[in-house]
């Protein structure tokens, strides 16, 4: 009786999340942080102050539902044949202080920005640019120091809005009450668009909190929120993934980094061949295989294969060897590295590596999972407690734009993350400055090379982000930079 009981509960919970309360009023919405979140300042945002600073401080260029460029304050523009001079002509109207929103006005919020992202992992691809210049009226032109295909998606970023005596331009406004961010869309005129007397009956206000992933997950489920955002691997294990939950959990199609970084090369971890002997052990599908992730594609390169003007010259690694094969060598490697230093001839003490892993119940799964394979090896995984310094740390990061420069520019050694190359970032210099595709393209695939050889990372596959969305929301589209602008889920279909 009581199990029976427990399968019904769970069976009114999904399909109260599956029922949407239609349109009428607010719009609940949970992402997944720290309280504080929402109203964050400065340039290092999480996910909740990117998504608030996208909706109240708009760049030149935005991001819509799908994750494609779409205009803002400039309302077109064109880029040179050379592809290094961008030329935006900016839409009519003014800044929230009521002064005109100008070319000079504009590249003086442009500069103001480029300087606060400086020596931050996101201004090394804004160094890219070399000189911002007020044209005629409303025009801005940007010049490149070198040819970037991806510089629209790149000025799309949260972090780029660009603000005037402090102030952005919408299109949304915030306001703060209760510690919950309520946000409302401006009239259209403030917009850059043609004035719509009945322009209040489109939208809703959406009200927005950041919580812990379990109480998110928590109100989803009791039908407080609508729609919860930013979850990831360490706290997947909280929602039903199920038949039963399909169309409610919704996975992003995300590209970007899921894997180990080297924090400190010692011990096994010394040189190449240990670093190589631990990445060859890991069985990368039964790692995400408890998540019941369809779709999923493991990878054992740093740079996410397919990308736009990949060479293919750098294949996935090991791929003529079976895993029993690959564990047998990286053993064999690990027996070698106890016989010179010592340990040979006590069998009881297997080399210990450190490792950081997020807090939950899926940190615990890759905990787990990842402890099995070490061990078959020859290694003792533990993991890290507060204020201990791992060798090993997961990184998870949803790339800005899909280039393998920005893959590559997250191991710069200037960002003193851990080990890196200092010959990848070499080629990646040489890269951003080429002017051909092709030897661009080349000296890319030179840097993931020598990246690859260093062993600096020990790459899974694509991150996963999840989101929960009840039956019937509109504006929300997976998508691969798992953003979702809180406009369009502002925006009641008609």
């Amino acid at each position: 009786m009581h199990r029976a009981f427990r399968f019904l509960a769970i069976g009114l919970a999904l399909l109260a999340a599956s029922c949407g309360r239609g349109n009428e009023g607010a719009l609940e919405m949970a992402i997944i942080g720290e309280e504080g979140d929402p109203f964050e300042e400065g340039v290092l945002l999480s996910a909740a102050g990117q998504h608030v600073r996208a909706a109240t401080v708009e760049g030149l260029v935005g991001l819509d539902a799908q994750g494609q460029v779409i205009p803002a304050l400039a309302d077109r523009w064109i880029v040179t044949d050379d592809g290094r001079s961008y030329i935006f002509r900016l839409r009519e109207g003014t800044w929230p202080d009521g002064s005109e929103l100008t070319g000079e006005s504009a590249r003086t919020a442009l500069r103001t920005v480029v300087r606060q992202l400086s020596g931050r992992p996101l201004g090394r691809d804004i160094d890219q640019i070399e000189e911002i210049r007020a044209m005629a009226g409303r025009v801005v032109e940007i010049r490149l120091k070198g040819a970037m295909p991806d510089f629209l998606q790149l000025l799309a970023q949260p972090e780029l809005g660009l603000a005037h005596k402090g102030r952005g331009t919408g299109p949304m406004s915030l306001r703060r009450v209760d510690g919950i961010a309520v946000l409302a869309m401006l009239p259209p005129q403030q917009r850059g668009l043609p004035v719509d007397e009945r322009w209040q009956g489109n939208v809703r206000e959406l009200r927005l909190r950041s919580l812990p992933a379990a109480r998110a997950a928590e109100l989803f489920y009791e039908g407080v929120v609508d729609v919860v955002l930013n979850g990831r691997i360490e706290d997947l294990p909280r929602v039903d993934t199920g038949p039963l939950s399909r169309g409610t959990v919704r996975i992003d199609p995300a590209i970007g980094l899921f894997g180990l970084a080297v924090r400190r090369a010692e011990g096994v971890l010394a040189d190449a061949a240990g670093r190589e002997a631990v990445s060859m052990a890991i069985d990368r599908e039964a790692l995400v295989a408890p998540f019941n992730i369809g779709g999923w594609t493991p990878t054992t390169r740093i740079v996410a294969p397919g990308l736009p003007a990949d060479l293919g010259t750098i294949g996935e690694r090991w791929d003529a060897m079976p895993l029993d094969a690959r564990r047998a060598a990286a053993a064999s490697r690990i027996a070698a590295w106890r016989a010179e230093n010592g340990r040979a001839e006590n069998e009881g003490e297997a080399p210990e590596i450190l490792i950081a892993l997020p807090a939950g119940p899926g940190g615990d799964t890759l905990f787990r999972r990842l402890s099995q394979d070490m061990a078959a090896i020859g290694i003792t995984l533990r993991r890290a407690k507060e204020g201990e310094e791992p060798a090993l740390e997961l990184v998870d990061r949803v790339a800005r734009y899909a280039n393998a420069r920005w893959f590559l520019g997250q191991f710069h050694c200037g960002l003193r993350r851990g080990l890196c190359s200092s010959a990848a970032d070499e080629r990646l210099a040489e890269a951003n400055a080429a002017a051909d595709p092709a030897e661009r393209a080349a000296l890319l695939a030179e840097a993931e090379a020598e990246l690859t050889g260093a062993n600096a990372f020990i790459p899974f596959g694509q991150p996963i982000r999840w989101s929960l969305v009840r039956a019937g929301i509109e504006g929300f589209s997976a998508n691969p930079w798992v953003f979702h602008p809180l406009p369009q889920l502002a925006t009641i279909p008609r």
